[in-house]
């Protein structure tokens, strides 16, 4: 084969992989590989890489950690609430990717049936917390009523009062008996929210991620941030604190969610703290983040997500 024709194989497959997905990794774990006649060369960002092998690590960290919840007999709760299209699932993804799914189990419950709206309200989620040895992920959870609920008006007044008064007594309950729980908020900027929104919707592998209630969330913008502050005032407590992750920047909030996580367990061969370290200005405690919000209140747009 001469080498112009070899050349224009070689443009063939490029023009070939345009507007194809690398999965995620397959950079970290193929940088060192020698070049080959059916190898083509791909061009990543640094920051993409850097982020991919920072992910790896922390990954490895957290099979470590799943390890110990096994042989200690720990129960973990991961639960994790924020804006749609906040990053939540993302971050949920990476967390488990490489987890034995045998003792970790991620909970996304659809809808009530008729009957579960007939049952006490915790009911339904209570059924799936964590047994000895196992980690149990909430991608929403009970605080399904203090947010969506409770803005679109599929629960009533006097429900919503009820539920942000019995959380922190189940919350109490649930960390007495004791289950490790950690609750997070993923924040996202409005623009950046209708950013992802629109990718959603033009992208055939992500239309499914969108609904009619996620769509009219920028409409209601507003009225998330009044319930998400009446949430974090009424619910943060020192047994079962919030933690914010600021989500703009999808990439860092995963890791740094990550990193948060493996700091505030301990287990073997755990790596030092200094390399678990998250960035504050992504991570934010519940107490702070309803400090600035009562500080904004009468400008509720212009507050993080």
């Amino acid at each position: 084969m001469t080498h112009e024709s070899e050349q224009k194989k070689t443009t063939a497959k490029k023009e070939k992989l345009k507007g194809n997905i690398i999965s995620e990794g397959v950079a970290v774990n193929d940088m060192d590989k020698k070049p080959g006649k059916n190898r083509i060369p791909v061009y990543i960002k640094k920051h993409v890489l850097e982020y991919e092998k920072e992910l790896k690590t922390l990954q490895i960290e957290l099979l470590k950690l799943q390890n110990h919840v096994k042989d200690q007999g720990l129960r973990v709760v991961f639960l994790f609430e924020g804006r749609d299209a906040a990053g939540k699932g993302g971050t949920i993804k990476r967390i488990t990717e490489h987890m034995n799914p045998r003792g970790a189990r991620v909970v996304a419950l659809d809808k009530p049936s008729d009957r579960e709206q007939t049952q006490w309200y915790f009911q339904r989620y209570s059924q799936h917390l964590p047994e000895a040895g196992e980690i149990v992920l909430f991608d929403r959870s009970w605080y399904n009523r203090a947010g969506v609920e409770a803005v679109m008006g599929f629960c009533t007044d006097e429900q919503n009062k009820r539920f942000l008064k019995y959380t922190p007594l189940f919350e109490q309950m649930l960390v007495k008996e004791g289950i490790k729980l950690f609750k997070f908020y993923f924040s996202v900027s409005k623009s950046e929210q209708l950013r992802r929104f629109n990718s959603r919707e033009n992208d055939p592998l992500k239309q499914y991620k969108i609904s009619p209630v996620d769509r009219m969330a920028q409409d209601l913008w507003n009225q998330y941030t009044i319930r998400k502050f009446q949430m974090l005032t009424e619910t943060n407590r020192s047994r079962s604190p919030w933690t914010i992750i600021r989500s703009d920047n999808k990439k860092q909030a995963r890791l740094n969610c990550i990193k948060y996580i493996l700091s505030n367990i301990e287990y073997e061969g755990r790596l030092p703290l200094d390399a678990l370290q998250y960035d504050p200005e992504i991570v934010i405690s519940g107490i702070a983040e309803i400090r600035l919000m009562e500080e904004n209140l009468l400008k509720p747009g212009d507050m993080p997500g």
